[in-house]
């Protein structure tokens, strides 16, 4: 098998010799990869004046319908990608995260892409700013699409998931890119990409795949490209200091592996259900991938006097652990992704032995469930001691990125805290306490130190996911070690790819670029009720100036019989009097919008179906009896959303009447007197 590269939107197979695959549990070569004779520079220009262009012409909806097509094609393709997985040592678990929640991945940002962003080529991102006192000079920011290529740069150890969680995020943004896997389990990476491709769902110069060397491809990027990284702390700093990403300011994303911890809480002494839990994921996370994770626990923080029971249940818990081929059954962990890695992992381990206590593993005295131990790239479980982390700085300083962990003491909180920092900077980390004020004091004290954190106790874990587990909806990255940079975390991704630009001019010259009325612009006014006309026909800043109602006595207390409303500052004129806020009783604020809604909205059936929710809503002012209040209805944004149902209207076209809808800004002025508004 010889891999090949799509560039272009063509498959090319690389010149001259490759880099031999190897099948990680039978040693066996299984093909290999070459990127030579590619042109690296035809292929950023090809993705930025092919697929740039297609996909800023697409809205953020039209995206996110790509992305959840994608999804779809891929789980249906899962089974394929499974069965290529297992030669990476991945189990079937394994493979889950990578392949499923890859896929899964693509889903969220697909559903966020509709909720959390307008139909629209560009995201207005914040309120108004007003920026004169006469209101005639304004601004906002918006965020376009970068109009270059993303270079993502991704890990051996996920194959699937480190490629589309990249994806998602700069598809959803609008932006091209060039994906360059690991080349020893980039035959996975091959796979789904070419499942991708034969889709039909991609645009053309969307998706470009490099399986071997990138090359000069960093030299021939711009200010208007962007990398993302995933690897080693020391691949990530010498990529980050290239002369063009240096001289170009290009946006470089880092996300490096770290020394993340697992903190036992003082009060999870050993028969507590939080000491077992603590167990069984610091194992599980030895484990999983043979420990092959960025995120894996490689510093286990113990309080002093609890090692000895810490490590006793661990040793015992990875003595069970079955090592072999993931297609036997029963095998929790299969090998390593290559001999190299062994290699790697050993010398490494070996140096943290130096300062520690070896106290489980470390030989090759284990058993492999259907494979040769010595052909394939097997690394058995090691776990260490280090009595004085103070003193001896290599576990904290040393990674082995495999199946190996420190045990570690602390004499109180603020050891354990110290500790954890000296890992200068980690992906994660994770505590296992039923105290809250001692969540609180780790919290506080490691957060800025790490990109996430999980506490742990007996009532989240059951649906907890996981120390090792990085979520679409929340930040994966890290300071310091773990390379400063930020992926995932929702739309907070989305906007890596994006250029935020503030926008000044008159409040009409800004509501025009942005499609989205603001106060101080053009109004326009119907004759037509806006209830009574249908999406096309309204628009953005027509106004509907209400009728006025005089509130009464009478009125609030009907509404306090009627709601079971009866706070004294509605019912007790002295009392409201007494608070030194009011000048006596107030009507209710829900019964002023109810009355407000009572006087915009048009009674008889129309095109409009419901009201689905009123936004920043507030009570900044009393309304008195006797005072007169009227509506401003003015139309803010106009936003056509995925059809679920159609509704067809004589001598019309078919309608969205589920989410399809125009977000309106309800302005209500209240009139004390002549002289006074509120």
């Amino acid at each position: 098998m010889r891999l090949q590269n799509y560039a272009l939107d063509q498959w090319v197979t690389g010149i001259g010799s490759g880099t031999a695959l190897i099948h990680a549990v039978t040693g066996d070569v299984i093909g290999e990869a070459s990127s030579a004779g590619l042109d690296f520079r035809l292929m950023a220009e090809h993705a930025r004046t092919v697929g740039g262009p297609t996909l800023r012409r697409m809205t953020f909806h039209e995206r996110a319908r790509m992305l959840k097509a994608l999804a779809q094609h891929l789980m249906a393709h899962k089974e394929e990608f499974y069965a290529l997985s297992a030669a990476t040592g991945a189990t079937r678990q394994d493979s889950w995260v990578d392949i499923e929640g890859g896929i899964g991945t693509l889903f969220t940002y697909a559903s966020r892409g509709r909720r959390e962003f307008p139909n629209e080529t560009f995201y207005v991102d914040g309120p108004l700013e007003p920026l004169s006192k006469g209101g005639t000079f304004v601004a906002r920011h918006i965020c376009v699409p970068l109009e270059g290529v993303a270079v993502h740069i991704n890990a051996f150890n996920f194959p699937c998931w480190g490629m589309l969680e990249k994806l998602a995020s700069s598809f959803l943004a609008g932006v091209p890119a060039i994906v360059k896997p690991a080349t020893v389990t980039s035959y996975l990476t091959e796979a789904m990409v070419r499942s991708m491709i034969d889709s039909g769902i991609l645009p053309k110069g969307t998706l470009q795949l490099i399986c071997g060397s990138a090359g000069d491809l960093l030299s021939h990027l711009n200010e208007q490209d962007i990398v993302a990284f995933t690897g080693s702390a020391a691949t990530g700093q010498m990529l980050k200091t290239s002369p063009s990403i240096v001289t170009n300011s290009i946006r470089f994303n880092m996300e490096a592996d770290s020394l993340n911890c697992s903190i036992l809480g003082p009060d999870a002494i050993p028969g507590t259900e939080e000491f077992d839990l603590f167990i069984k994921e610091v194992v599980r996370e030895m484990t999983t991938k043979a420990g092959q994770k960025c995120t894996a626990i490689r510093r286990t923080i113990v309080p002093r006097g609890t090692e000895d029971a810490v490590i006793a249940a661990l040793s015992a818990r990875l003595a069970k652990t079955t090592i072999g081929n993931p297609a036997v059954d029963g095998v929790r962990m299969g090998p390593l992704a290559s001999r190299t890695q062994v290699h790697d992992v050993g010398a490494a381990a070996q140096r943290i032995r130096s300062a520690s206590e070896l106290v489980f593993g470390g030989d090759d005295n284990y058993a492999v469930v259907g494979a040769d131990r010595t052909a394939g790239a097997f690394f058995g479980p090691m776990l260490m001691a280090c009595a004085d982390p103070f003193k001896h700085h290599e576990p904290h300083d040393i990674e082995a990125f495999g199946p190996v962990n420190t045990v570690m003491p602390y004499a109180n909180v603020d050891d354990a805290i110290a500790l954890a920092r000296l890992g200068r900077g980690s992906l994660c980390g994770s505590l296992f306490t039923a105290d809250s004020d001692v969540a609180r004091q780790v919290v506080l004290g490691v957060a800025p130190w790490h990109g996430r954190l999980l506490v742990l106790d007996r009532t989240s874990a059951k649906e907890s996911t996981g120390h090792g587990s990085p979520m679409p909806t929340l930040v994966h990255g890290g300071p310091g070690r773990a390379g400063g940079g930020e992926e995932l975390g929702g739309s907070r991704s989305v906007m890596h790819y994006m250029q935020r630009t503030a926008v000044q001019g008159s409040p009409s010259v800004v509501a025009a670029i942005t499609r989205e009325w603001v106060r101080g612009a053009e109004e326009s006014t119907h004759a037509v009720h806006p209830f009574r006309e249908y999406f096309e026909e309204l628009t953005v800043g027509e106004t509907l100036v209400t009728k006025s109602r005089t509130i009464t006595l009478d009125d609030i207390e009907k509404f306090a019989a009627l709601s079971g409303d009866t706070f004294y500052a509605h019912m007790d004129d002295e009392a409201a009097k007494s608070n030194g806020i009011f000048t006596g009783r107030v009507a209710h604020g829900y019964f002023v919008v109810s009355a407000a809604a009572g006087l915009f909205v048009d009674p008889a059936l129309g095109p409009v179906l419901a009201n689905y929710g009123l936004e920043n809503l507030r009570f900044v002012k009393p309304v008195y009896p006797g005072d007169t209040i009227h509506v401003r209805l003015t139309v803010k944004q106009k936003t056509a959303k995925e059809t679920l149902r159609t509704l067809d209207a004589p001598s019309r076209p078919a309608i969205a009447i589920d989410y399809l809808t125009t977000n309106l800004v309800l302005a209500i002025t209240l009139s004390a007197s002549p002289h006074s508004t509120v």
